[in-house]
């Protein structure tokens, strides 16, 4: 009698991966059918990416982020997360915020800046910066939106400080509400504004759009400063990704190859980004160990393996009747008894960095069930 627990093929596992992911309706025209198109969803792009992206270096806070919390990195690269530290679920540790997603958008208003004139002393100018948030999706829950901006002087010396003021940016003439006001001591470093609960409220979802227009003065007479970047690094917290059971990697590696009678245990599978043609848009990793579950449940092997997971009770019943009477019961299945998560940093089809972390995609530990 054959057993009901069957070795997926290639395709059904890329379909059960994207599957298991939640998928945003597309934004701009329906994708087409198929896994690859489904874990684009998943991957919270509405389509494939439109040739290569503008190149664009990755900002150092992506790439440390990442490494921090992807646990394939952290396992072939040197150790980045000190010894006895836990990662926990749906929390961004660097960042001091919950969150499973991390964008940093680059400011759209640059490009339609006119050039700055030569301003009188204490006339500085300001600057109006954009950032399109349509990509947020309306159940991500911001818990931080740092406005980072980088600003030069052409004095010899930097003034007693300066006093940076952000205005909600209105479509006409008339200025909208002052955000917030803070000292900036030094331009020497970037300078950041904490925009969550000044540009919209806690506990909200982000807005489509975001203008703002920013005033660096100088707090006693001096040269102006000139605005050479501005961005924006938005964390948020999407439910739907997040396990709160989600339990660390183990350091065992999963079984390469073994024949399908073998007793059921973790095997090998490596899922390429280069096979499916998303390399030159997925920045990190390259790939990932998916892994899968095959083998065979009945006793004594699979059910009383030292080291292995303890297989239901219920497992050892149906092990038990299909032992005494082949044909009253078939075998348990051999699933996934452990899982644990991966990262991908990738450029969105408007050539953000974005960071998201999915729980439950690797197969660590097989079991019984």
């Amino acid at each position: 009698m054959p057993s009901p627990c069957r070795r997926p093929g290639r395709r059904v596992l890329f379909l059960l991966l994207a599957l298991l992911l939640p998928s945003p309706p597309p934004a701009r025209a329906p994708a087409p059918p198929g896994p690859a198109a489904t874990l684009l969803q998943a991957l919270g792009l509405p389509d494939a990416h439109r040739g290569a992206p503008t190149p664009r270096p990755v900002p150092p806070v992506m790439w440390r982020l990442f490494r921090h919390r992807d646990p394939q990195e952290a396992r072939v690269g040197p150790r980045r997360t000190p010894q006895g530290t836990t990662l926990r679920p749906c929390h961004m540790e660097e960042l001091g915020v919950a969150g499973n997603i991390v964008r940093h958008i680059s400011d759209r208003g640059a490009p339609t800046r006119p050039p700055e004139p030569a301003w009188a002393s204490g006339q500085c100018p300001e600057w109006t910066v954009v950032f399109d948030l349509s990509a947020v999706e309306p159940a991500e829950r911001p818990s931080r939106a740092r406005l980072e901006m980088r600003f030069a002087t052409a004095a010899a010396e930097e003034p007693a400080g300066w006093e940076l003021s952000v205005t909600q940016a209105a479509e006409g003439a008339v200025a909208g509400p002052v955000l917030l006001r803070q000292v900036v001591p030094t331009l020497t470093v970037p300078v950041r504004a904490e925009l969550l609960g000044a540009a919209w409220a806690h506990n909200t979802s982000a807005p489509r759009s975001l203008r703002l227009a920013l005033a660096l003065r100088p707090r006693v007479p001096a040269a102006c400063a000139h605005l050479a970047e501005a961005s924006l690094l938005l964390v948020t917290l999407d439910p739907r990704l997040c396990h709160p059971l989600a339990r660390p990697r183990r350091e065992a590696e999963p079984s390469v190859g073994g024949s399908p009678g073998g007793a059921c245990r973790t095997r090998r599978l490596y899922v390429s980004f280069r096979e499916v043609g998303w390399h030159r848009w997925v920045i990190a990793p390259r790939g990932f160990l998916a892994n899968y579950c095959q083998g065979q449940c009945s006793l004594p092997a699979a059910l009383s393996g030292p080291g292995g997971t303890p297989p239901l009770n219920h497992a050892v019943l149906r092990a038990l009747m299909h032992a005494a009477a082949p044909g009253a019961a078939g075998l348990p299945c051999c699933v996934p008894a452990r899982l644990s998560p991966i990262s991908v940093l990738f450029f969105d089809n408007s050539d953000n960095v974005v960071l998201r972390h999915y729980e439950d995609m690797v197969v660590d530990e097989c079991g019984c069930r």
